[in-house]
């Protein structure tokens, strides 16, 4: 137990795994086992505590990975599961809790489940919601939250890139646009800088989401387990700086901080 506990709070921390093998000892192949083994423990732990949690502001965003390849690279004939792979999230803005994650490609059917398990982990009460520009949000919220939320869009508008400019380098945001939805959202609460600034947390901790680098996931299901395993630790073991306490402690989901071992067992 002290080994495995070892190994995912070097996973957690956004090493590799063939540096855990070197630090370790312990074979590549292992690590991956014991990785999606915490992976569905964490999955199932947070299905059953992230639950009719009362909320009031909630910002929803989707993050860029891939496995195995790139999209673009595709050829006919390949898995399903290969290229790129976004992951959504829903985040709280005041106690910062990962309220749900959904994994897929950036369509309409992976925004639809993601929703759902929104619903599901919600109370039955009015908050506001804000997402960015992405169309499919429109359908599944009014499908899906429409008795309960009202509902935003902050659109960003950025520049192109001048000619010969670096690839790597990111757009300038322009200008930004904001699109009443659904109901009567608050305009001062209307915001995406908290969820966003997750993505930052996740390119850092995760290391099959750095960027330029050979650690991407070669397999879904070693990318939805690492997933699972980060957003519980981050929901139950890992202190908020700003909140000085992890975020289900703020939410009042659970009264201590938790150890990756309490994750396993």
């Amino acid at each position: 137990m002290h080994k495995a506990v070892q190994v995912l709070n070097l996973l957690l921390e956004g090493m590799s795994v063939r540096s855990c093998e070197r630090l370790t000892g312990i074979h590549r192949d292992t690590i991956l086992r014991l990785l999606v083994l915490a992976g569905e423990r964490c999955e199932k732990l947070m299905g059953r505590l992230t639950v009719n949690i009362p909320v009031k502001d909630v910002q929803c965003d989707e993050i860029w990975g891939f496995v195995f390849k790139k999209e673009k690279r595709l050829e006919p004939g390949d898995d399903p599961s290969v290229g790129d792979a976004y992951c959504f999230v829903a985040m709280e803005r005041r106690t910062k809790l990962v309220l749900n994650i959904a994994l897929g490609k950036r369509n309409q059917a992976t925004t639809d489940v993601f929703i759902e398990g929104l619903r599901h982990a919600t109370a039955a009460q009015d908050f506001q919601i804000t997402t960015d520009g992405f169309a499919p949000c429109r359908s599944a919220i009014d499908t899906t939250l429409s008795d309960r939320v009202d509902f935003a869009q902050l659109i960003k508008v950025y520049r192109s890139n001048p000619e010969g400019e670096h690839r790597y380098s990111p757009p300038e945001v322009v200008a930004t646009e904001v699109v009443s939805v659904l109901g009567n959202p608050d305009p001062a609460r209307i915001c995406t800088s908290h969820v966003e600034r997750q993505n930052l947390t996740m390119r850092m901790q995760i290391r099959r989401l750095t960027g330029l680098t050979n650690a991407f996931s070669k397999k879904w299901e070693n990318l939805w387990a690492a997933l699972c395993l980060h957003f519980a630790w981050y929901n139950f073991c890992r202190i908020h700086r700003t909140l000085r306490v992890t975020p289900a402690m703020e939410a009042g989901i659970t009264e201590h901080v938790w150890t990756p071992g309490e994750l396993l067992s």
